[in-house]
């Protein structure tokens, strides 16, 4: 594999049961690329990410994920899951749920300093460090999208995974998180899934079009005709930066 290519897709395909899910994919990622995957319910997205992370053995086809298979580089990936499995209810602290993404990078036994220091460190660089001791379900929507991403850096990752990290966010919210990736995209190759599709030609460089097969285009290049033909309709292409 190139030494600037990080993820490698080759002739892959999926099913659940006897339902296809992807078929004769093929597309790779370079590194510090910032991707989105966009595509219509139920036509692959989070399969195609659960694939990449090793979750899911593809029936067909390979990946090479750092030049080694998913499961083997999982270490080295920071994920954000579309719905966290975290009762916003329960008396955790924002800093105790960024250091849960310490968990696979640390021996038995109490976190070290180290540890602390490196979620620290995440907690900053989200702009969450003045809020590193408040509850989780004090925070607001935002807030909490942003200690998650944390959660997702705290092991130091290669490559940060994201799956729909704006949805449900108000759009000066969204702007303000879309500029956090931007920063991130600086040191770390960053993937998301969006369905915000005017979303994908004012931020990201690279978009992954997926319903059952994958296309791969440059942001520039996306025009209403190829988001016609993904979705099978006509679909918005709404800019969300605004003044204020």
């Amino acid at each position: 594999m190139p030494e600037n290519t990080v993820i490698r897709v080759e002739d892959l395909s999926f099913a659940y049961g006897n339902i296809p899910v992807l078929e004769d994919v093929s597309f790779s990622i370079k590194r510090e690329d910032f991707v989105c995957i966009v595509g219509p319910n139920g036509g692959g997205k989070t399969t195609l990410l659960r694939l990449i992370l090793g979750l899911l053995q593809p029936d067909r086809g390979s990946i090479r994920v750092l030049s080694q298979p998913p499961e083997a580089a999982r270490r080295r990936v920071g994920y954000m899951p579309q719905r966290a499995e975290l009762d916003s209810q329960f008396p955790m602290r924002a800093c105790d749920v960024v250091l849960m993404g310490r968990l696979r990078n640390t021996k038995l036994g109490p976190f070290r300093r180290a540890d602390r220091n490196t979620v620290a460190a995440a907690l900053d660089e989200v702009g969450m460090a003045d809020l590193a001791k408040r509850s989780f379900s004090a925070l607001s929507g935002g807030q909490r999208q942003r200690v998650l991403i944390a959660r997702a850096l705290a092991c130091e990752p290669e490559i940060l995974l994201l799956d729909e990290p704006t949805a449900n966010l108000d759009p000066l919210v969204q702007d303000e998180m879309n500029d956090l990736l931007n920063r991130l995209n600086e040191r770390l190759t960053v993937i998301l899934v969006s369905h915000d599709v005017g979303f994908v030609a004012q931020y990201v460089k690279t978009v992954v079009c997926v319903n059952r097969t994958v296309a791969v285009h440059t942001a520039e290049s996306v025009t209403g005709d190829s988001i016609r033909e993904l979705y099978g309709h006509d679909v918005r292409l709404v800019q969300h930066r605004h003044s204020h």
